[in-house]
């Protein structure tokens, strides 16, 4: 048996006993493929990871760069006390479409913002809006400019803001440093940053599972 046969089947006996059957969720994902939306949803394990740290927290405002169908999107939201709100960026119209028709099945329309465009415009309006600081951010977007989201999360945070970034090994490419992949690039500089800004205190932890050799960085805004 593969690796990846032994982790997907770990990941499915890890759901079966610790994540009850959704039928909400699960049909987002078959809305997700119907819609042609690329398979990029984080696996059922870690939505509940991202649901459990948003709980933790206690967060009651979130920014997710990065929305695809809105399936981590309805993880966190769910999360949310009734006062919440989820601000989600997303680039592409048509994943925003779906995503939006996702929301409102779940159920969860009135707490989630869906902004449509490029992330760095999206945020430097934020910026200009002076929104208000947020209590967790989850990156989960183009990695080559991960940095630079990073950057503008580290501006809209306060001390005890969680900051979350998905995809941060990429089968162990990251150690490359003279990757000509630009996603690469992106999260070594991203790791960079993490290191070296004083605002933030973070750890990376390698993962495995039906997504296959992952990763995320976390970290704490001090």
């Amino acid at each position: 048996m593969s690796d990846i046969q032994v982790w997907s089947q770990m990941d499915q006996y890890i759901e079966e006993n610790l994540i009850l059957k959704d039928a909400i969720l699960e049909q987002v994902l078959r809305n997700n493929q119907q819609a042609s939306l690329p398979e990029y949803d984080v696996s059922p394990a870690q939505g509940k990871l991202l649901q459990l740290i948003v709980m933790m927290n206690k967060a009651k405002r979130i920014l997710e760069i990065g929305t695809l169908g809105g399936y981590s999107t309805i993880w966190m939201a769910r999360a949310l006390p009734v006062d919440g709100r989820l601000i989600t960026l997303e680039y592409d119209p048509h994943h925003a479409k779906v995503a939006g028709q996702n929301i409102t099945f779940a159920g969860l329309e009135d707490k989630v913002d869906i902004r449509i465009g490029d992330a760095s415009e999206q945020l430097s309006q934020m910026e200009t809006e002076q929104i208000e600081a947020f209590d967790l951010i989850f990156i989960d977007a183009d990695k080559n400019n991960n940095a630079r989201y990073l950057q503008y999360a580290l501006q809209m945070s306060h001390p005890g803001t969680v900051i979350i970034g998905d995809n941060v090994v990429r089968e162990g490419a990251i150690l490359d440093q003279h990757s000509n992949d630009s996603r690469v690039q992106g999260i070594r500089q991203f790791y960079e940053l993490l290191a070296n800004d004083p605002r933030i205190t973070a750890t990376s932890i390698q993962t495995v599972g039906s997504k296959g050799y992952d990763g995320f960085a976390i970290g704490i805004v001090i």
